[in-house]
């Protein structure tokens, strides 16, 4: 069953990374994990017992983690979010319905190391149907821990959120600066309607003289079509050589042909691109740490 799978692996990480006051106490947590009383207790003690210090996980761990559940990736983690979720896992309970409506009173009373737990552990929780509008509220917040939650290492979003929950969640990547790189699946989920509103908001960015991320161009080159001339050649004409790269791979994607010939014209980028010289993984990273 993949619940014991992850409890297992949840149960394997901590091993190595608790005090044994803070395992004892866990032992004992899930050994008197017999009602909802029980669970809501532990939950809120997780940290005074085991503390909120980071996990230390080798990279053996983190594709352990990888197989268990595409896209899972706790490696910025901290012992009282693998605690927790593993609390999630564990607490006794019956049904869908029954399930939901514990995590909807965890939910209403969390805090906001909390909230962030909630949401970083959806995509092991059981039930994952259910937790749809759960996510969609999540991508609304104004928090920004919460919205990295869900919308950063976390594959959630990409498997369940329907389309214009999913759009609104990358737009608010982008508004608030959020490192697209980071998001799960965001490649597979790029989409026309998308597209077009990225590439209107990019137009009001340049119109007030404000910087834009280079990484918005990987959600639009699919979509590229000849009206986009203006644009592509701002890219290749700028400064930044960010946005350079960002607007050869976008034209490398492109489905235009008419587009993919103004590539050939930056033969040195084009030769780049083919010896991967630089990726959309790479202009992010290097997007947040410049």
């Amino acid at each position: 069953m993949r619940l014991d799978d992850y409890t297992s692996y949840l149960s394997a990480i901590l091993a190595a990374n608790q005090t044994e006051a803070g395992a004892a106490w866990l032992r004992k947590q899930i050994e008197q994990l017999h009602s909802e009383k029980a669970f809501y207790l532990a939950f809120s003690q997780v940290p005074r017992f085991v503390g909120k210090q980071p996990l230390h996980l080798t990279s053996d761990q983190l594709a352990e983690a990888a197989q268990l559940r595409a896209g899972f990736n706790p490696g910025l983690w901290t012992v009282d979010q693998a605690v927790r979720t593993l609390l999630l896992l564990q607490v006794p309970h019956h049904t869908s319905t029954e399930y939901s409506c514990l995590l909807k009173e965890l939910f209403s009373v969390a805090d906001l190391s909390e909230l962030a737990t909630l949401y970083a552990a959806l995509p092991l929780l059981p039930y994952p149907e259910s937790h749809r509008e759960r996510a969609a509220e999540g991508v609304r917040t104004t928090m920004t821990s919460v919205f990295d939650a869900i919308a950063l290492n976390n594959p959630y979003p990409h498997d369940y959120l329907p389309t214009q929950a999913w759009n609104q969640m990358v737009l608010k990547a982008v508004f608030n600066a959020r490192p697209l790189h980071r998001i799960y699946g965001l490649d597979n989920r790029r989409n026309a309607a998308l597209a077009h509103m990225l590439i209107d908001y990019a137009h009001e960015r340049w119109a007030a003289s404000r910087a834009l991320t280079p990484e918005v161009w990987r959600l639009v080159g699919p979509y590229l079509t000849t009206d986009n001339m203006p644009d592509v050649e701002r890219l290749f004409q700028s400064s930044n050589e960010l946005e350079n790269q960002a607007g050869a791979l976008a034209l490398a994607e492109s489905n235009s042909p008419e587009i993919k010939d103004l590539l050939s014209q930056h033969s040195d980028i084009e030769m780049k691109i083919r010896n991967g010289d630089f990726t959309w993984q790479s202009i992010g990273e290097r997007a947040y740490t410049a």
